[in-house]
């Protein structure tokens, strides 16, 4: 079996196979617009709602008194006064049961607090997210028996820190490759390997460590003071300078089998599992990128003259403003509306969780490119040297800068387009999986057949037609409905498109990459559209007709993006790009780099550390 095929087997073996709860996602994919799952959104129980807005100010207050930003990017460092100071607050355990420690809070104020302290400062954000998406405590919430939430919740309610310990020196998105092992001995198990870009690594004091156990991978909840564990070295980055992420290496390490995190060769399982509402922490991160981008606009477009008006006056820059404005509110919206449905529990969110990551670390992004734009040279300088010569320090390229890993964080933009293009087609491959497997046996290709012709001959023809094209339809939405009635339409314009490209290149369709990710970024503009219309239509019950205009303006915007999207899925250069690239790395054209110097440090591309001083750091 092939490297690729063994990758791709160990994948399937750990994703969620049943679909046991609706998702509004699966079916946009499939051509069904199913508001209903979405609207209304779910709300939080009043009690609840009340503890969080409570907290989420509480936070606010503490940050706006205890905490400088300027300080953290300077240093490098979050000073240990502020990490006690929000784990006083409760800030490490917010969505934690209280019968262990935590807060208890729904998963939509978790991610209303990483939106305010993102906006804030981003370092900070990553700790409180790695520690909390990723760290022990989603692993075990979701996984873990009684003895060990007994054990290691109340510690990380209380603000010893963890973190999530996957990636490898040679292994990224790879797990088949993982060279990490853990070996029964007894009562304990044996940890050997190094892990890389251990985010919260360096001051942990609890690990959640993916190992090989046999052929699969195993993960274990491990005490970072253990013997034969060494961060060899904290890793420094473009941005997000604050956060303490290392290279650590496991030597003999001696682990209880108690910790062990559900069953032998379940560790990737966990991970993805863990991922499916851990990833919303980034989408609100982001999200509060977009929102202080908004204040920054508006502040500078009013602030700046230039040839007689201010800035903001002037078409080339109104219409950045208009996209920085209207994005932050979707944003919002997606990151809102998909935690409360992670609270809600009544739906699938698989596909909207990682849709909302995608699409709000692509597009704020964006917002925060543009944001620099706007600000001219002054987007460029750093809020020090701003300040430095007596202006208001605003870290526009710090921000942009620390949001530049979002779209690799937690599953690369690429990988995430992968991931949601095998849960979108899973309907397909379930109905003609051996149809479209070149492999499969002749017995099994027609069993397929006959499962796929019963499939498809219901399914096409609900593609023809709906309630998208009567102008009555979804007239509650006022001003909004004809979006929603783009949405209807566009979603069995998707599935129809999807089908086309099984039907034309069948088996080879996963390595059509370009196209299915083209599928999945429609539907990011689908989903993305329809929550800001539900959002516009909850929030104008106080705001009046305000929330319709920043709504109406981004779903305008989209359906251009999804529009150009659509034309090319089939109008496009991919085969000639492969071509090219295929040259490229043979070396054809190396007379292109020709006439440059290389900076690089010379030392191979990839490969582990040599072993030194212990860099882990304590907090004190």
């Amino acid at each position: 079996m092939s490297e690729y095929a063994k990758a791709r087997e160990l994948g399937e073996q750990a994703r969620e196979k049943e679909w046991t709860r609706p998702s509004f996602a699966k079916q946009l994919f499939l051509g069904d617009f199913r508001l209903d799952l979405v609207r209304p959104a779910p709300a939080p129980a009043e009690k609840a709602a009340k503890r969080g807005e409570d907290f989420v100010r509480a936070v606010r207050r503490y940050l706006d008194a205890h905490v400088d930003p300027a300080e953290i990017e300077r240093t490098a460092q979050v000073p240990d006064a502020v990490v006690k100071g929000l784990a006083g607050l409760g800030a490490f355990g917010i969505t934690i049961g209280e019968e262990y420690g935590g807060l208890g809070l729904p998963y939509l104020y978790y991610c209303r607090t990483l939106m305010l302290v993102g906006s804030y400062c981003p370092a900070l954000a990553t700790l409180l997210s790695a520690h909390q998406s990723i760290g022990v405590p989603q692993p075990l919430k979701l996984f873990g028996t009684e003895e060990q939430k007994r054990e290691f919740l109340p510690r990380c309610a209380r603000g010893e820190i963890s973190a999530f310990l996957l990636t490898e020196p040679d292994v990224g998105s790879d797990p088949a490759r993982l060279s990490t092992t853990a070996v029964r001995d007894g009562d304990e198990y044996v940890l050997d390997g190094v892990k890389l870009w251990t985010t919260n690594g360096v001051v942990a004091d609890l690990l959640v460590v993916m190992a090989r156990t046999g052929e699969k991978v195993s993960a274990f909840v491990v005490e970072a003071d253990t013997p034969g564990i060494t961060v060899q070295r904290r890793n420094s980055f473009m941005g997000l300078r604050g956060i303490e992420n290392g290279v650590t290496e496991f030597r003999q390490v001696r682990v209880p089998a108690r910790n062990l995190v559900g069953r032998e060769g379940q560790g990737l399982k966990i991970a993805l599992t863990t991922l499916n509402t851990g990833r919303l922490s980034l989408p609100a991160t982001c999200a509060g990128n977009a929102k202080w981008a908004v204040k920054i606009a508006r502040e500078w477009g009013n602030a700046r003259v230039q040839w007689g008006r201010s800035v903001g006056r002037h078409e080339a820059v109104a219409t950045k403003i208009s996209f920085i404005a209207a994005t932050a509110y979707a944003l919002e919206a997606v990151c809102d509306l998909t935690s409360r449905m992670a609270d809600d529990q009544r739906n699938d969110i698989r596909i909207e969780a990682a849709l909302a990551k995608l699409y709000a670390s692509e597009l704020s992004y964006q917002v925060l490119d543009e944001l620099v734009q706007i600000r001219g040279g002054r987007g460029y300088e750093s809020a020090e040297s701003l300040a430095a010569r007596g202006e208001r320090g605003v870290p526009a390229e710090q921000m942009l800068r620390d949001s530049r890993i979002n779209r690799i964080f937690e599953g690369s933009s690429e990988i995430m387009r992968l991931l949601i293009t095998r849960e979108a087609v899973d309907a397909h491959l379930s109905a003609a999986g051996e149809l479209i497997d070149p492999d499969a046996p002749p017995q099994a290709r027609a069993r397929a057949l006959r499962r796929a012709g019963a499939f498809y001959a219901r399914w096409l023809p609900t593609l023809v037609a709906g309630t998208g094209n009567l102008p009555t339809s979804y007239a509650d939405f006022g001003p909004l409905a004809h979006h929603l009635r783009y949405v209807e339409r566009t979603s069995r314009k998707l599935a129809r498109s999807l089908f086309y490209g099984m039907s034309r290149w069948q088996g080879r369709l996963e390595h059509r990459q370009a196209f299915l990710g083209r599928i999945v970024d429609i539907g990011a503009e689908l989903f993305a559209m329809t929550a800001a219309c539900v959002r516009a239509e909850e929030d104008a019950a106080d705001l009046g007709r305000r929330p319709y205009e920043l709504a109406d303006t981004f779903c305008r915007q989209a359906r251009r993006r999804a529009d150009a999207l659509f034309t090319r899925l089939w109008d496009n250069t991919d085969s000639a790009d492969v071509r090219l690239a295929r040259y490229v790395l043979d070396g054809r054209y190396g007379f292109l780099e020709e006439g440059v110097l290389d900076p690089s440090i010379e030392g191979p591309w990839v490969g582990a550390p040599e072993g030194g001083e212990n860099l882990r750091r304590k907090i004190t």
